[in-house]
């Protein structure tokens, strides 16, 4: 497909139920697309970052009952007190913030499902079978896994289903079993990673059912335009909601510059919704379909998948409170393999936190800092008598930098961020090896030379390292950038990722400041 020359890239999160506090699963996604949207700016691209709140269905009118106060309320404190609060503790710089009970959403939908509707995609129907409440999905039967007692459980969530019944409207998916296969052929990156693509060519292929796309039972919901006495299907109403934060419908000059979707992350719990359901009802509407659908695996603690029905659910602010944001970000972008799944815990983030970020960035920082400090009377000496090891330096940034900008493309961030937590450890090994401490003590220009020389190649990689660092930890990049006197260059979000292999940059003469630790000693390790 052509780039538009104007097209902004475009990443988005699911958006999320609003039936209980955000936990790390839920900010696993948004970090993830956080470092995408950074990135790309990163490079100077025009970027849009949306994520928001699903506020519809029988899950959230549940839980506003059980709590005593309408939908409408319930959504609005969640909202208020933690959704859009946890984006502050995980820095999250979303350009938008949607929530499906705006009428920017609500009148769309109604929009988008009658001209569906007037084209002849939607009949009326009986549905019958059984619903997981807690997914808001309808189960085949042969999905459904059987419980100690004979039930029939949900698969994903392990509880019971109800048998339903009632009068619905129906969107003929069947008729786009073709084309949804044309689609995941002639455009393979669809679908990622390759085992979601298999996985949703397979069930396509097994052949499709006609969708139920309303519920007549309860009101919180869209109401349909063509009957009131039905809602909108809670997910038929939410997957439009990357659409109308775009400006369908009300903006089309907006919506030309954004859509199609460039990225949209999923948790594989919900791959089927984006990758089969979502881009059929863009065909039949004759919208163009998103360009990638990335489903990503799920977050485990002490071996079970995160969920908020259980205590496996944690709260990203208790992560935060005792490792920071951005080793946090750090974290759970580098150590879990990006499609697959992962697992947390307290010991290992502390094991990675001490040495790949206290002892690893952290201390080269406070050392070269430190030694143009005391060498240098705190400025940057020049690089001129480099030689092959610094030369073997350069090269190895330019190979950093070239292998995180390919793993960004993938949406492959672990690899990414490994490429340039793997340039720090050569740096440290740079300075280990050359002991710019023992080249100290040779006072001839020869050996100032020298300790000049590796004292401004261990600084420039450093600068360098700030650069890319700055889409997963943002804050301390930010204070990287500062101890090295790197505003001379002007401001770190002004730096270009296609220009950070340029050796050199630096200018001699800067003034380096050893600041506070940019990661300090743990006070609790929660071992």
């Amino acid at each position: 497909m052509p780039e538009q020359p104007d097209k902004a890239f475009y990443v988005t999160t699911p958006i999320y139920y609003v039936t209980a506090p955000p936990s790390i699963g839920n900010a696993y996604t948004t970090v993830a697309a956080d470092v995408l949207a950074r990135w790309h700016r990163q490079r100077g691209e025009d970027v849009v970052f949306l994520t928001g709140t699903d506020e519809h269905g029988q899950k959230v009118l549940e839980a506003a009952e059980q709590n005593g106060v309408s939908p409408m309320e319930w959504a609005d404190k969640l909202v208020e007190t933690e959704w859009e609060p946890v984006l502050a503790v995980i820095d999250a710089s979303n350009d938008d913030f949607i929530r499906t009970t705006e009428p920017r959403h609500t009148e769309r939908v109604r929009e988008f499902w009658q001209a569906v509707y007037d084209r002849g995609d939607v009949y009326e129907g009986t549905y019958e079978g059984p619903y997981c409440i807690a997914c808001e999905e309808f189960k085949l039967p042969a999905e459904l896994i059987d419980g100690d007692g004979g039930d029939k459980l949900c698969p994903i969530h392990e509880r019971g289903v109800e048998t339903l019944s009632e009068a619905n409207y129906f969107f003929a998916l069947s008729r786009y079993a073709d084309r949804l296969l044309e689609l995941y052929e002639s455009q393979p990156a669809f679908v990622q990673p390759e085992s979601a693509r298999n996985e949703v060519i397979s069930f396509v292929r097994q052949g499709l059912q006609d969708l139920s796309i309303s519920r007549s039972t309860f009101d919180w919901g869209v109401p349909v335009p063509w009957d009131d006495k039905h809602v909108f299907y809670v997910w038929i109403d939410a997957l439009l909601n990357y659409t109308t934060a775009a400006g369908f419908g009300t903006d089309p000059e907006s919506f030309a510059r954004i859509w199609p979707a460039d990225v949209q992350l999923v948790g594989k719990d919900i791959l089927r919704f984006h990758a089969v359901i979502w881009p059929a009802m863009l065909m039949a509407a004759g919208v163009d379909v998103p360009r990638r659908v990335f489903a990503h695996g799920w977050l485990q603690v002490g071996g079970q998948k995160m969920s908020k029905s259980k205590v496996t659910a944690i709260h990203p602010s208790e992560v935060v409170d005792t490792f920071g944001s951005d080793a946090y970000r750090y974290y759970f972008m580098k150590t879990i393999a990006f499609g697959s799944d992962g697992s947390f815990s307290w010991e290992h983030m502390s094991a990675v936190y001490t040495s790949e970020l206290a002892n690893g960035l952290g201390n080269l920082t406070s050392r070269v800092t430190a030694m143009v400090g005391k060498y240098f009377d705190g400025r940057l000496p020049t690089g001129k008598s480099s030689g092959e090891a610094e030369r073997q330096l350069a090269d190895a940034l330019s190979t950093a930098a070239k292998r995180a900008e390919e793993a960004v493309d993938r949406v492959a961030i672990h690899e990414a961020v490994t490429a340039v937590a793997e340039f720090v450890s050569r740096v440290n090994g740079y300075v280990t090896e050359q002991q710019p401490w023992k080249v100290a003590t040779d006072e001839s220009p020869e050996g100032r030379a020298r300790l000049g020389a590796i004292l401004y190649a261990a600084a420039e990689s450093l600068r360098a390292v700030a650069v890319l660092h700055c889409a997963v930890m943002p804050k301390t990049a930010a204070a990287l950038w500062e101890a090295l006197g790197a505003q001379s260059l002007g401001a770190l979000s002004d730096q270009r990722l296609q220009d950070v292999g340029r050796w050199g940059q630096l200018p001699p003469g800067v003034a380096l400041t050893k600041g506070p630790a940019l990661f300090p000693r743990l006070v609790d390790d929660h071992s």
